[in-house]
C-alpha cells in the first residue's frame, strides 16, 4: 500500500461513517493502478473486521455469470455450502434473507459495465445499517452511472512513492547499494508511476544479478521487459482494457500508437485524423467533431487516454496522453491485427496489403523509390517536419495525408515542396508545409472530399487561390504562420456556400464583408491577423471600409472561439476576454462595428 495511505483512509471513513444508508463506493483508475490491492487491504483491515458482521469478496469481470455470483456471495457470507440446484430466484431471496438487517460489506472486484448490478441489486437489502458495497472498476464514470457520488479515483504514484515500492520489491526494505541508486531511479521514472510496472520490474531485479552493467541492460529495454516477462499477469491485466473496448472505439485507441512515446497529443489533431480516417460512426443530429469529442471521452472514463491540459478558457481537453505501457499493449494488437504499418529505416520491401503507413524520422531515409512504392496507401503520417519528407506520386487513393505537425516543428525545420500535393483528389485531410516560394495551384478545387486543410508557411507571404472557396466539404482551413496567408475575396461569378466549414485559421488582412460572411455562415473558431502598416490592404480602402472590415462579424452566429492579432509599428496586441474593455474601445480604428461588440460582450465566456 506504499503511496495509497490517503486513499485508503478516504475509503475508511466511507465505509465507517455516519450516513446509515447503503452506499455503493467505486474504486477507479486505470489496469495495473492498485485498485484490487487497495480493496483487499481494506477487506481485512482491522477497523472494517470489527465494524462489519458479514464480508464477501466476488470477481465479476467482462463475462459474469449472474447465478454463480450470487453462489459466491452467499457462500462467503454465511459459511454454508450452497446447493448447486437452487435456482437464480431462489438464490436471490436466499441472499437477500440472510443479509436482512445485517451490517455488510460487498466487494465487487473488476466491474465493466452496470448490467451486472442492475441484475442482482435487489438481493442486497436497504435496512438502513451502513451497509457498503465497494466496486473496482477501470471506468470513470461508473459511479455516476450507478447513481452514487462516493467513488475514489486512484492516481499514478509520485516519484517518492515510487522509489519506496521499488526499493521495497527489490531489496526488501534494506538500503539499496549506492552505485544502484542513480540506475534505480532511472528506471522508476520509466514506470510512470504505475505500480504494476514497478512491482513486475522490481521482481524481476530482486532475482537477477546486481550489477550496474545488467540494471542499464534493463533500464534501455524497460517497456518489453515489463510486457513479456509475466505474460500471464502482466500483460494480461493491461490487454484486457483493450479486449473489452466496444469495437467502435479499438480502431480510435490502436491510433495512440501513431504518435511518440511521452507524446503530449493534440486533442484538436487527433479528432480530425479520427474523422478522416472514417473511425466514427455516424449520429443522426451530432456532427463528427461531437462525436469525436464522445469517443474521446470514453477512452478517458476508461482510463486509456488521459487528459494532459485542459483548455484555459473552454475547459475541454486539450492535450491527452497515453501510458508507456498502455501504448506498447497498443502497437502489439497493432502488429498482429496489422491495422498500420510503421516503418523507420528504408524497407527493402513494403506490403502492399497495408492500408495506413506511419513514417518514422521519415526525412532522414524516404526516398523517391520508397514513395512510390507507397503508392497503394490511404493514410501516409508522418512525425516529423524535415525536408524531403516524401512526395505523392500517383496517390490518387491517399485520403490522409499528415506531413506537418505543429507539436513537433523545430526551428529550422526543412520544408516540403509539395507541388502536385493538390492532386491527391480523394484526400479527406491534408497537413504540409510549404517553402515560401510555392505557390498555390488553381487545382485545388479538384479536392472535392477535403474535410481538413493545415498549410504550414514559413517566410515570405503567400496568396491562396480564389478556388478555395469552391470547396464546399471543407470543414477546417488553417494557416500556420507568423505571418498569416493572404485569403482572396471569393468570386462573384460562382456562388458556393461553405456550409460545413466551422475552422478558418491565420487569414491576413480579411475584409469581413457581407459577401465573405454569407459564404461561411456557421463558422465556429476564427483566427484573424491585421496588419495595421500594411499599406497594400489598409492603405488602399477607403476610409469607410477601413473602419468596417469587421462589420459583419455579428452575421457569424455559430461563432465561439475567436482570436484577433492586431499588429502596428511593431507592437502586436492579441484581444482575449480579459481585454474585451480594450477591444471595444479600439473598434473604431480596428473596424469593429457596435454590432460586432454587441456579438463580443454576448460571448465575453469564449476566447476573444
Amino acid at each position: 500500500m506504499v503511496g495509497f495511505q490517503e486513499v485508503l483512509d478516504e475509503v475508511l471513513d466511507k465505509l465507517t461513517g455516519d450516513q446509515h444508508s447503503r452506499q455503493i463506493i467505486p474504486i477507479m483508475g486505470m489496469g495495473g493502478i492498485g485498485k484490487t490491492t487497495l480493496a483487499r487491504h481494506v477487506s481485512e483491515h482491522a477497523v472494517v473486521k470489527k465494524h462489519f458482521h458479514i464480508r464477501a469478496w466476488t470477481t465479476i469481470s467482462q463475462t459474469y455469470n449472474v447465478r454463480e455470483t450470487l453462489r459466491e456471495v452467499l457462500f462467503q457470507a454465511s459459511g454454508d455450502s450452497v446447493s448447486d440446484d437452487l435456482s437464480e430466484d431462489k438464490l436471490r431471496e436466499k441472499l437477500y434473507n440472510y443479509l436482512y438487517n445485517r451490517r455488510y460489506l460487498i466487494i465487487m472486484d473488476d466491474m465493466w459495465s452496470t448490467e451486472v448490478w442492475d441484475k442482482i441489486r435487489f438481493s442486497f437489502p436497504e435496512s438502513k445499517n451502513g451497509s457498503r458495497i465497494i466496486v473496482t472498476t477501470r471506468l470513470s464514470n461508473l459511479n455516476l452511472q450507478l447513481d452514487e457520488y462516493y467513488g475514489v479515483g486512484m492516481k499514478f504514484l509520485d516519484e517518492a512513492n515510487s522509489w519506496v515500492l521499488f526499493s521495497n520489491t527489490v531489496f526488501g526494505g534494506e538500503r539499496s547499494p549506492l552505485e544502484l541508486e542513480d540506475i534505480g531511479k532511472k528506471i522508476v521514472a520509466n514506470c510512470k508511476g504505475l505500480p504494476l510496472s514497478i512491482v513486475t520490474i522490481g521482481g524481476l531485479l530482486a532475482k537477477s544479478e546486481r550489477t550496474r552493467e545488467y540494471w542499464v541492460r534493463i533500464e534501455k529495454n524497460l517497456n518489453s521487459i515489463v510486457i513479456t516477462n509475466n505474460d500471464e499477469f502482466c500483460l494480461k491485466i493491461l490487454r484486457m482494457s483493450y479486449t473489452y473496448l466496444p469495437n467502435y472505439l479499438k480502431p480510435c485507441f490502436l491510433y495512440m500508437g501513431v504518435f511518440k512515446e511521452d507524446r503530449s497529443i493534440r486533442v484538436s489533431m487527433l479528432k480530425k485524423l479520427w474523422v478522416s480516417e472514417g473511425f466514427l460512426k455516424p449520429v443522426s443530429g451530432k456532427c463528427w467533431e461531437t462525436i469525436a469529442e464522445e469517443y474521446l471521452k470514453e477512452l478517458v472514463d476508461r482510463n486509456l487516454i488521459f487528459v494532459d491540459k485542459l483548455g484555459v478558457f473552454s475547459g475541454n481537453v486539450k492535450f491527452c496522453k497515453i501510458h508507456d505501457l498502455l501504448r506498447d499493449v497498443c502497437l502489439k494488437e497493432v502488429e498482429k491485427e496489422r491495422f498500420y504499418h510503421i516503418i523507420e529505416k528504408t524497407p527493402s520491401v513494403i506490403d502492399k496489403e497495408c492500408r495506413r503507413v506511419v513514417l518514422k524520422n521519415a526525412g532522414s531515409w524516404v526516398t523517391s523509390e520508397v514513395s512510390r512504392s507507397l503508392s497503394h496507401a490511404r493514410s501516409i503520417i508522418g512525425d516529423q517536419n524535415e525536408q524531403n519528407f516524401v512526395r505523392p506520386y500517383n496517390f490518387r487513393l491517399l485520403r490522409t495525408f499528415k506531413a506537418y505537425d505543429r507539436d513537433t516543428l523545430q526551428f529550422g525545420s526543412g520544408v516540403h515542396l509539395l507541388d502536385d500535393v493538390f492532386e491527391l483528389v480523394n484526400s479527406r485531410h491534408i497537413a504540409v508545409s510549404l517553402a515560401s516560394e510555392s505557390e498555390f495551384p488553381s487545382s485545388i478545387n479538384l479536392l472535392w472530399n477535403l474535410s481538413t486543410l493545415i498549410v504550414y508557411v514559413r517566410g515570405s507571404e503567400v496568396v491562396a487561390p480564389i478556388e478555395i472557396w469552391k470547396l464546399h466539404q471543407l470543414r477546417h482551413l488553417e494557416f500556420v504562420d507568423i505571418g498569416g496567408m493572404i485569403l482572396p475575396d471569393p468570386p462573384s461569378d460562382d456562388i458556393v456556400i461553405m456550409e460545413n466549414l466551422q475552422t478558418l485559421k491565420g487569414v491576413k488582412n480579411l475584409y469581413l464583408n457581407e459577401e465573405v460572411v454569407k459564404r461561411i455562415p456557421n463558422l465556429k473558431k476564427l483566427r484573424l491577423i491585421y496588419d495595421m502598416e500594411d499599406v497594400g490592404f489598409l492603405g488602399a480602402l477607403k476610409p469607410l471600409e477601413r473602419a468596417n472590415c469587421l462589420s459583419y462579424l455579428q452575421c457569424l452566429s455559430k461563432l465561439k472561439n475567436l482570436i484577433c492579432h492586431f499588429s502596428f509599428y511593431g507592437y502586436t496586441r492579441n484581444f482575449t476576454p480579459r481585454s474585451t474593455r480594450c477591444f471595444y474601445n479600439c473598434s473604431v480604428n480596428y473596424g469593429i462595428s457596435n454590432d460586432a461588440n454587441q456579438i463580443i460582450s454576448k460571448c465575453s465566456h469564449i476566447i476573444l
